[in-house]
């Protein structure tokens, strides 16, 4: 089996999680399965100044990982307008013969990237991952109005409130452009069941849309940071430091609980990278209001350990849906309870009251009152670790994606899609999800 794995950027140059999870499947798929190919990463213009170089060019040494500089990319209709750079990918393709496509971002290639695709390699099954809400949402797939209101998902007069710039002719093309593109993939595949219902409710088709689970690597484990007196009061946070991953909310709630006097610790991980000025400055603004909190900047994966060592509690306060955030496995891997917004793929991640707390998404006041509960709760941090169950790993998601592809191919009988999870009984209906 040759496969051509398309990611919109590399881990090695932006760490986020898509690109870790495609890049961590290919490697896989080549390491343990002795699957042939090429795992291809658009760079957007920002990260080619740092990393300057040819058009076309292997990563750190990697002769089967690429990187492909495109400029001209359209954010609203997902188009490629660097026509030029996307044909002087056509040789590639050709000579990689790919059986299995595997497009695992829409962004920096374009829908036009499927046209080019279906040509150049008309013999291969084209499989499209869907790991956010891009191709639904024009507001960079966020699903949120612009006053940070919870969007259901996109209508016409929702999304030209977003846009009352736009035409109304604008959103119906950008729709039936991905849609005739991305939509006709051989399997539509989504890491959790709310983003299955959210694409189906957005007129996607039922039939070619299935669960597939990501997976984390099982690396070794965090100790459990000692607490003689048995108080579990450090809290951290692990993600990009933006708009939507809610950073700000828990400064603000960390501020409102240093005021009651409640003794606690926030320790902050993660970049500013190609933030505006004004979000930046904000998160100064309230960190320096936060007595508790300190911020350690980016980190790499190999950290993790050593850091989650340092707290109790993994918080994740987006203001979004998100979809299957990777932290939030994390954590479950080195036991650490997770308290998240009660929303979209998190709540389904985290069982309220089984491993881990639901507080209300973008609510400073409501966030601070669950962290005191985390804090006071007698018993609650043993109670909610003893029913945390292993996340899927790297292993089964792998193979559950190999089943794919060789039932695609007729190989073999199609494998159900969903990778292995653990067992979710008495799971609690997420509030207020999206």
């Amino acid at each position: 089996m040759r496969l051509l794995m398309i990611s919109h950027n590399h881990p090695a140059l932006q760490p986020g999680g898509t690109e870790v999870v495609a890049r961590t499947l290919f490697r896989e798929l080549r390491d343990t399965h002795g699957v042939e190919g090429i795992f291809l990463a658009a760079v957007s213009p920002p990260l080619r100044n740092r990393h300057p170089g040819a058009m076309l060019q292997a990563v750190n040494g990697h002769p089967d990982e690429m990187l492909a500089w495109l400029g001209h990319f359209d954010r609203f209709f997902l188009n490629q307008l660097d026509t030029h750079g996307l044909d002087a990918l056509a040789p590639l393709i050709e000579q990689a013969r790919p059986d299995i496509i595997h497009i695992h971002h829409p962004l920096l290639f374009g829908v036009e990237a499927v046209d080019l695709l279906r040509r150049c390699a008309p013999q291969a099954k084209l499989v499209f991952t869907a790991h956010d809400y891009f191709a639904l949402c024009a507001h960079e797939g966020e699903l949120l109005t612009d006053d940070e209101r919870l969007c259901p998902g996109p209508s016409l007069d929702r999304c030209r409130r977003c846009f009352p710039g736009r035409a109304g002719a604008d959103f119906v093309m950008r729709d039936l452009a991905i849609r005739d593109t991305l939509g006709t993939a051989d399997a539509i595949l989504v890491p959790s069941d709310f983003a299955r219902r959210t694409f189906i409710a957005a007129g996607w088709p039922a039939d070619r849309i299935a669960v597939m689970r990501n997976g984390i690597l099982h690396g070794p484990q965090a100790p459990l940071r000692p607490s003689p007196d048995g108080r579990r009061d450090r809290f951290g946070f692990f993600g990009h430091i933006n708009r939507i991953k809610g950073a700000r909310v828990l400064l603000q709630a960390s501020a409102l609980l240093s005021a009651q006097g409640l003794a606690h610790r926030v320790n902050l991980h993660g970049g500013t990278a190609y933030q505006p000025e004004a979000l930046i400055a904000g998160f100064r603004a309230d960190l320096a209001a936060a007595p508790a909190a300190r911020h350690f900047g980016q980190y790499e994966s190999a950290d993790l350990p050593r850091l989650m060592a340092e707290v109790d509690w993994v918080v994740m306060p987006s203001i979004w849906v998100e979809n299957a955030p990777l932290v939030l496995l994390e954590a479950f891997h080195h036991g650490r309870p997770a308290i998240c917004s009660g929303i979209g793929g998190m709540a389904e991640t985290v069982r309220d009251g089984v491993d881990g707390l639901h507080a209300p998404a973008n609510d400073a006041h409501g966030l601070a009152a669950v962290m005191r509960q985390a804090v006071e709760g007698a018993g609650l941090w043993d109670q909610l670790r003893a029913g945390i169950a292993p996340p899927t790993g790297v292993a089964a998601m792998t193979e559950s994606h190999l089943a794919l592809y060789r039932g695609l191919l007729g190989q073999e009988a199609e494998a159900p899609p969903e990778a292995p999870a653990p067992s979710r009984r008495g799971r609690r209906k997420a509030s207020a999800e999206a």
